[in-house]
């Protein structure tokens, strides 16, 4: 036998992939992996600023750890003979319970930033989240995503102007606000000090010899258009033109003394759902429900404001219990998993609310990278149910969980 059939016969070579982002996909099987990937491809700045916290940075790692320490229960011989992982919000159907967060300034991780984001988020039937800080417009959102899409405020200083972009968000059909009330001041990030980390990036010697270490985001930074807060472009708040340190930004433009009647205030130029994020006490839920709007996402901004505030899951229980049937609960924080939303929403959480995990994706290969997040969620979520005997999420209940002696959650 001719020895380089015998060969042939045997060894297959694997294709070569010409599309450097699938040839990094190729390497993740998790978020991790793409934590990883997005470290390796991005400037040091510019990834610690997408995966720092603030100080100690422990309230960031407790909102990832806590769920870690909360196992299921499987059951078995459930005749499962079709899992569904359909859900809703606000009234509207979801295709597995999850909202992609707002995440500031994303056009740092990827050129196409926000508009990749919202496409792969409409893709996969899922409501994004776009920031009033964003690198591209509400209308350049709009343009790209016929998906539902959720307008992220802070309480401007300037209400005239925020006014005028709660009208825009409306005009552009987006559906729900997300009041962000945990941000009177900036928290201390420490990475971002280190680095003396301003938006856009400043250029000077350390920026030039890390662009030379990362020289495919390099080239795609430099063959971009300016990154600018394109929500305010031209308003003299300042729209990024110039470097800003994002403490000084907002630590001036943004109202310190944010209090429950501005939520009033804001229903008066506003005709639809309103999302509270950043309550972290079961007292602040009870206020929510009494001043009417319609959900409130538990969160800590992603362990970036104030360290040793609560791991958010360990919140999801107590808030249910107390207000659950009065409001819709979103679990914000530590979501790296498919199999993290399902012990949410087992606690009691209508959905959840990821934003690093794609921003990992988006870093490491762009919106195909979003998009594999999301599928790995997806995925995640059918496994899971199929192997702890849940056919749906309205089965789904604490009594499919087991939680360690390390993590408080009341039952």
């Amino acid at each position: 036998m001719n020895p380089l059939k015998s060969i042939a016969s045997v060894v297959r070579f694997k294709r070569f992939e010409a599309n450097p982002s699938l040839r990094r996909l190729a390497k993740a099987a998790s978020v991790a992996d793409l934590r990883r990937l997005a470290q390796r491809r991005l400037p040091q700045g510019v990834f610690d600023y997408i995966d720092g916290g603030a100080e100690d940075e422990r309230t960031l790692s407790d909102n990832v750890s806590a769920f870690a320490n909360v196992s299921f229960r499987p059951r078995v011989l459930r005749g499962l003979s079709d899992v569904r992982i359909g859900s809703s919000i606000l009234g509207n159907t979801l295709e597995y319970p999850l909202i992609l967060a707002p995440t500031g300034f994303t056009r740092i991780a990827d050129p196409q930033g926000e508009l990749a984001v919202a496409r792969s988020a409409a893709r996969a039937g899922l409501p994004y989240t776009l920031s009033t800080l964003s690198t591209r417009s509400i209308e350049e959102v709009r343009s790209v995503s016929d998906g539902r899409l959720w307008f992220q405020v802070y309480a401007w200083r300037d209400r005239g102007l925020l006014k005028e972009m709660i009208d825009r968000a409306a005009a552009a059909r987006f559906e729900a606000l997300v009041l962000t009330v945990d941000t009177a001041v900036l928290g201390r990030r420490e990475r971002d000090i280190r680095h003396g980390f301003s938006l856009p990036p400043t250029i000077g010697l350390k920026t030039i010899v890390d662009g030379v270490r990362h020289p495919s985001w390099t080239w795609s930074f430099i063959r971009s258009e300016p990154i600018r807060f394109a929500n305010v472009i031209g308003r003299e708040v300042g729209d990024g033109a110039s470097p800003v340190r994002l403490s000084d930004y907002i630590n001036t433009q943004f109202d310190s003394g944010l209090s429950w009647r501005d939520v009033d205030w804001l229903r008066s130029v506003w005709d639809g759902p309103v999302v509270l994020k950043g309550v972290q006490t079961v007292e602040d839920a009870r206020l929510a429900v009494k001043v009417g709007v319609e959900a409130i996402a538990l969160s800590n901004h992603g362990g970036r404001q104030l360290d040793g505030a609560p791991a958010i899951l360990g919140l999801v229980a107590p808030v249910s219990d107390a207000v659950g049937g009065e409001i819709e609960i979103i679990c914000d924080g530590g979501i790296r998993r498919g199999s993290d939303i399902v012990k949410a929403v087992a606690l009691g959480a209508s959905a959840a609310m990821a934003g690093r995990a794609y921003l990992y994706g988006l870093g490491a290969a762009g919106e195909m990278g979003v998009d594999r997040v999301l599928e790995w969620f997806r995925n995640d979520l059918i496994r899971t149910l199929n192997l702890i005997g849940v056919s749906s999420f309205e089965e789904l209940d604490r009594t499919c969980l087991e939680f360690s002696r390390d993590v408080e959650i009341r039952l």
